[in-house]
């Protein structure tokens, strides 16, 4: 995942009722529950299969940085689905989301435009057709950078465009140089 895709995932994740699991020991469990079996787990972190039932047994504690890495980001991508999946359907239906992000946003206008290209920070909310069209393409494996093109059309027609109260015959929005991109249900 990608900056957008990052942002995403961490915004659905803030709907979480209950933590994930913290230690080593519990996560492997979780994994194991969840994957069947102790070799899924181990092909899933690219662990042997013993490793994988030391850790269900607590008999490895500290895993090394790179497995604890991987072992974290697989337990937070499987933990809670459905309140995942309500989530993105209330943004996607009725609440919309919100985009906080600092880049360089704009399109080609006179010099002294308020609207010119340049580096700016915007809080927009989003409508829901557009937090419908974020999740369907990272649920789909859509590219970074496609989800950056919707973040575009979404800013153009919110921010610049207003609903179609102003600057209508704004085509495109550059959305570039992005520093910082997060989202918000």
């Amino acid at each position: 995942m990608n900056l957008f895709g990052e942002g995403l995932e961490s915004a659905v994740q803030k709907a979480f009722t209950r933590p994930a699991p913290k230690s080593a020991g519990a996560q492997m469990r979780y994994l194991v529950r969840q994957l069947k079996g102790t070799g899924a787990v181990a092909r899933t972190l690219r662990v042997s299969q013993r490793t994988v039932e030391r850790y269900v047994k607590n008999q490895i504690k500290k895993p090394r940085p790179d497995l604890a890495a991987r072992l974290e980001r697989e337990v937070r991508a499987r933990w809670q689905p459905q309140i995942r999946a309500k989530a993105r359907e209330r943004a996607a239906t009725t609440g919309g989301i919100v985009i906080d992000t600092r880049a360089r946003i704009g399109y080609t206008a006179p010099v002294g435009s308020t609207d010119e290209n340049r580096v700016r920070h915007l809080t927009v909310a989003l409508p829901p057709q557009y937090a419908a069209r974020l999740f369907d393409a990272q649920q789909a494996g859509e590219s970074d950078r496609r989800l950056q093109q919707i973040a575009a059309e979404a800013l153009r027609d919110t921010y610049f465009q207003d609903g179609g109260r102003r600057a209508g015959a704004l085509e495109e929005v550059r959305f570039t140089d992005v520093e910082h991109v997060e989202f918000d249900l």
